[in-house]
């Protein structure tokens, strides 16, 4: 049995970057992935760097949001200085767009939302938005500014994250699909992969959408597939210079000239493949708020799957278990929150105080509502 110090499951964008932290702090660390590091939910991802909240059940989220926002510009740095390698990060802002006959009384309810957080939002008129983006089409009617919101392309950051662990010493197996994780109840004692066992002192479960069939951890990590659809066009008759959204879809435009436009949420499982009604929903999308769009190039299609959970929050934290860890779940915010869970994992694997309280995200939750459950239904058997 070889000995680590940290084993990682899961070599995506979390995974990755947990690892590169814990490198930097000279622990002896293996990242472990399924198939070649960072081909999942990470490569599909478009990329934006938004802390608002999407729906109601992602308030709780905004202040983590926020405060991994914060975190990025140090991150970036430390990446791409360990790697040589770039990741387009970029802060240019984005527009949102309400179409409809709702669109402003939607646009109210975001700007209480988002005047309750402290986060910057500007009310502008059509013409303004115009001006920021003149390829804009008539949906653009009512439309708000987000100033500080920032962009990076998910798979130069994702390659960019291996390069820089690897930098530091990090050792990433390929084709190594673990399948438990090796404990005698109380405390951890590495995993297994295959018929090899493979022994580290803690253990990190960041394995996206597939973390739940790991032997014993879906007590811990209930995720379950969401499959996004998104696609990427090209236009030799117009460029967009920033993110532009609606509660439809999305546009985001790439450095080389491709727009990203996405996506859908769909309860598939792991069906992990393109169909026409999702990509008739992106393109629908895609020509409300630019119209223009509708001579483009489709030059690429393609589907990932979002770790989603019961309650659509990220699982962040130690387990009741001695030595394992979580940080899966992170379902549409993966690329988002990859620096504060980086930093939090860190801390909790060094034992230092964590400098952001994320009890909120616990894996315990999920063991904690179970025994709820269970006691409810020994109750209402009684007689």
């Amino acid at each position: 049995m070889s000995a680590y110090d940290v084993a990682i499951v899961g070599g995506g964008i979390i995974g990755g970057s947990i690892a590169f932290e814990l490198a930097r702090e000279k622990l002896r660390v293996v990242l472990l992935d399924r198939q070649q590091p960072g081909l999942e939910a990470s490569w599909a991802a478009a990329g934006m760097l938004s802390p608002g909240p999407e729906t109601h059940d992602a308030v709780p989220l905004v202040p983590l949001a926020k405060e991994s926002l914060r975190l990025y510009p140090e991150f970036i740095a430390a990446i791409e200085d360990a790697s040589g390698k770039s990741t387009a990060f970029v802060r240019e802002g984005t527009l949102e767009i309400f179409p409809g006959p709702d669109g402003e009384s939607q646009r109210e309810k975001m700007a209480a939302e988002y005047r309750r957080f402290d986060l910057p939002m500007e009310r502008i008129s059509f013409e303004a938005a115009r001006k920021l983006e003149p390829a804009l089409g008539p949906a653009a009617r009512v439309a708000a500014w987000l100033p500080e919101e920032a962009v990076v392309d998910p798979r130069w950051l994702t390659e960019s994250v291996i390069a820089a662990g690897r930098s530091r010493g990090v050792e990433i197996r390929h084709n190594t699909a673990v399948t438990s994780v090796l404990h005698d109840g109380t405390r951890c004692r590495g995993v297994v992969a295959g018929n090899q066992e493979i022994a580290a002192d803690r253990v990190v479960l960041a394995a996206g959408a597939y973390s739940a069939g790991i032997k014993g951890m879906a007590a811990y990590a209930p995720t379950r597939p969401i499959r996004g659809q998104i696609l990427a066009l090209r236009s030799n008759d117009l460029r967009l210079s920033r993110v532009l959204r609606s509660e439809r879809g999305y546009l985001v435009p790439r450095r080389d000239g491709r727009i990203i436009a996405g996506s859908t949420l769909e309860d598939a499982g792991f069906a992990k493949h393109v169909t026409p009604a999702g990509i008739r929903h992106v393109l629908d999308a895609a020509l409300e708020l630019v119209p223009g769009l509708a001579s483009a190039e489709i030059i690429e299609t393609w589907a990932g799957l979002r770790p989603g959970t019961p309650d659509t929050l990220p699982i962040l934290g130690p387990t009741d278990i001695e030595g394992v860890f979580i940080a899966t779940g992170h379902y549409r915010n993966g690329i988002l929150l990859t620096p504060v869970t980086a930093k939090l994992l860190c801390e909790w694997i060094l034992g230092s105080r964590t400098s952001f309280d994320a009890s909120a995200f616990s894996p315990l939750r999920f063991r904690t509502q179970s025994a709820h459950t269970q006691s409810a239904k020994g109750a209402s058997t009684r007689p």
